[in-house]
């Protein structure tokens, strides 16, 4: 009886021992659990608080910083405007042309994104006297400069200078009209920047007055004053500088040429002992190549109607001012000058 008591007693602080370790596991697994749980949800908190505050920052930084000066947003028609807002806006000015820079200008039709992006912009330049054709008129911009409006074109009675001739950008004088026309437009759109306008347009007007100083000079002495070019684009060039252009197209190179056109050029140079035949770069080159077999001991070259600009040009930086003394250039060729 003695030991069933003590074996008894032995089991009851076994059980109690077990009972107390099973507690003690008890209490420890709850304890873990609850903490992970809240480590959880802290971690969960965190990161959402973490999320709120990178967008509040990035808003808090924006309006901290100061923001960037607002530049004016130009869409120019074709890449002689384009280049003109770009010496006067400078760095004040966004612009882009409307018509891609390697296109040829006649008888292009914009798309419905090109005039949308126009009628977007703060102010629409361009040309004028024709140059864009009629839907220049139907966009809807918020400000539109037409850089020949009050310009006084030379007229005649001849084929040679037309009051429809768009082509102004190739005389430098008649550029610095359009050049005071696109400041004018730029300081109604911006006045604050007027002063920076102002320097701009004066700096470039005055290469442009060196340029007129340089053509006048390159091309005072020349065998020949008569030149073929591809279309008739230099009507104000020649008047400006007493030369006299012929052209085996009219105001647009993209015109069907008869047969018969073709043979009158020919007898043309012959007559006048011309040499050169000027082709154009945005232009298949064939066609003055096949006039100029039929001259004796003559070549082709490019007199560029600056009506766009091609990628390797872009590249290289080529602008108005180094495309126009390239032209005097060949000019002096064609023409033989000392």
């Amino acid at each position: 009886m003695y030991k069933w008591l003590i074996t008894l007693s032995m089991v009851m602080e076994k059980l109690t021992q077990m009972l107390i370790t099973a507690a003690v596991l008890f209490v420890y697994s709850v304890s873990f659990i609850m903490s992970a749980s809240a480590d959880s949800i802290a971690t969960d908190v965190g990161n959402e608080s973490a999320g709120n505050n990178t967008t509040d920052n990035s808003s808090n930084i924006a309006s901290q910083d100061p923001s960037p000066q607002y530049k004016v947003k130009a869409v120019a028609s074709f890449y002689p405007i384009l280049e003109f807002v770009k010496k006067i806006g400078g760095d004040r000015v966004e612009v882009s042309s409307l018509i891609p820079l390697g296109i040829e200008p006649h008888d292009f039709d914009p798309t419905v994104q090109q005039v949308q992006n126009a009628e977007t912009a703060d102010m629409l330049v361009y040309n004028g006297v024709g140059l864009e054709g009629p839907w220049i008129k139907k966009i809807n911009a918020k400000f539109a400069i037409d850089s020949s409006q009050g310009l006084i074109l030379p007229r005649t009675d001849g084929t040679e200078l037309t009051a429809d001739d768009p082509h102004i950008w190739l005389d430098p004088i008649l550029v610095k009209e359009q050049v005071k026309k696109i400041r004018e437009g730029l300081i109604r759109v911006d006045p604050e920047n007027t002063a920076y306008y102002n320097e701009n347009a004066k700096e470039f007007m005055s290469e442009l007055d060196n340029l007129d100083r340089t053509i006048k000079s390159e091309l005072s002495n020349c065998e020949k004053r008569d030149f073929i070019a591809f279309h008739n684009a230099f009507s104000y060039f020649a008047d400006r500088y007493g030369l006299a252009q012929h052209s085996i197209q009219g105001l647009s190179p993209e015109a069907e040429i008869l047969p018969q056109r073709i043979q009158q050029i020919i007898e043309l140079a012959r007559e006048y002992g011309i040499d050169t035949i000027y082709s154009e770069d945005l232009i298949d080159p064939r066609l003055a190549n096949v006039i100029a077999q039929e001259i004796p001991n003559s070549k082709v070259l490019i007199l560029s109607p600056i009506e766009g600009i091609d990628k390797e040009e872009q590249n290289a930086g080529i602008g108005y001012l180094a495309k126009m003394k390239e032209n005097v250039e060949n000019l002096k060729t064609g023409l033989k000058c000392k």
